[in-house]
């Protein structure tokens, strides 16, 4: 028995179901796979790879060979009907580190399946540079804009970043550049493990190498000039980091607002009248699996809101075009929700709040006297609270200087039981 009172599974049952094969592949090929490893692909009916990967296995491959079609998911399909028979499915390095495993055990259980991983990328670049795995920030750029970077441009953070492809350097060293992180080193390390391996480093503002491999790694030492970009990473990001027209929670507002939401990781925000997205940028940037909707009932603001979340590097964010509460009928069931606009659309709030499962956090501002009473009515049928709050900036009056006020905000806070 296993300490979970489960019984213990013998080595034998295990092998007969493992009918699926996932292999990682270095640039060493054959050189780099294990005995069982080599075993698996000379055993196999049916083998999935991309070409170069065949190729690199082919004096061991006796099975029918399908090249991948595009897109991979395309492959799914034939893939679970042949379960049950001697399948292998070639990966990069490892395949369960940005790689085609977790695409796969979305049809086919984990059980089912062998794994032989390869060292990964990220690790042959660590390895190559003398870093700790651990103490790297680790992107991949393959399938994601390059702005996804913006975030980790830390000062004298090092940074290990999977190219989509051989243009990817050069567009991030210019990234780099317009941010103030023109004196970063850059390392491009091509072919990582095999008879072309190369290495060359330069700045960011000096970028000029040329004729490089498709399949490159990059290992980043930041270093930001004294007006560099650096996106901060606490709540309540300046409002001149954002594109607006005025329909902006504001910075001191804005991090109370992030501070009621809770965010977790993991958790899906409903940001209801978005306007720029700031609220909804910010959950994002809170952790990289968060993941948010914008809604909004403009064009024009819900193109910025997506320009907004490019510039600061999350261009994850969804934006909806639609006037709530009809536009969230469709829409996953969320694990917190705010509403920055369109509060007194009638049925709103009472949608958000059904919309949440249990833990749910709904929250609300509000900056007239009809929007207050609309809270204080939800407050007294579905509980929560309500907080005012206000913020005075200094400004000038005349030839001397005083607090000015900003409208007060009243917000709603409340835990779905």
């Amino acid at each position: 028995m296993t300490p979970s009172g489960s019984p213990a599974p013998t080595e034998t049952a295990g092998t007969a179901r493992r009918w699926l094969s996932i292999i990682g592949v270095g640039e060493d090929g054959v050189e780099g796979l294990s005995a069982a490893a080599r075993q698996a692909v000379a055993d196999a009916e049916i083998v999935f790879g991309g070409r170069r990967h065949l190729r690199l296995l082919a004096s061991l491959i006796r099975g029918e060979t399908v090249p991948w079609p595009s897109p991979i998911r395309a492959a799914l399909p034939r893939i679970e009907e042949l379960r049950g028979r001697r399948v292998a499915v070639l990966a990069s390095g490892d395949p369960f580190h940005h790689g085609i495993g977790s695409v796969l055990t979305e049809v086919v259980r984990a059980e089912e399946t062998a794994v032989f991983a390869a060292p990964s990328s990220f690790s042959l670049a660590a390895g190559r540079m003398g870093w700790a795995v651990q103490d790297a920030g680790l992107v991949s750029l393959c399938g994601h804009p390059v702005e996804t970077l913006l975030p980790h441009l830390q000062p004298s953070r090092r940074l290990i970043v999977l190219s989509a492809d051989e243009t990817t350097p050069n567009a991030v060293a210019r990234l780099m550049s317009e941010r103030g992180f023109g004196a970063s080193a850059i390392a491009v390390l091509e072919a990582l493990g095999g008879p072309s391996e190369r290495i060359r480093t330069c700045r960011a503002d000096a970028f000029d190498l040329a004729d490089i491999a498709r399949l490159n790694t990059m290992a980043i030492t930041v270093s930001a000039a004294s007006g560099a970009r650096t996106i901060p990473v606490g709540a309540g990001l300046d409002d001149g980091w954002f594109e607006s027209d005025g329909m902006l929670t504001k910075r001191e507002i804005r991090a109370v607002t992030l501070s009621s939401l809770a965010p977790r990781a993991g958790d899906l925000l409903w940001d209801i009248g978005t306007g720029s997205g700031s609220v909804a940028i910010e959950w994002l940037l809170a952790h990289p699996a968060n993941r948010a909707i914008g809604v909004e009932r403009r064009e024009d603001r819900a193109s910025r809101a997506r320009e907004n979340a490019i510039a600061l590097g999350v261009p994850r964010l969804e934006v909806v075009v639609g006037e709530a509460p009809v536009a969230l009928d469709s829409l996953p069931e969320p694990d917190a929700v705010f509403v920055g606009g369109g509060l007194a659309r009638e049925g709103v709030l009472e949608t958000a709040w059904t919309a949440l499962s249990s833990g749910g956090r709904l929250v609300a501002n509000s900056v007239t006297l009809e929007s207050d009473l609309l809270l204080g009515a939800f407050v007294g049928k579905a509980g929560g609270t309500l907080t005012r709050l206000s913020v005075e900036r200094l400004d000038r009056i005349g030839e001397m200087r005083g607090f000015r006020p900003a409208m007060t905000v009243t917000q709603l806070r409340a835990i779905k039981p």
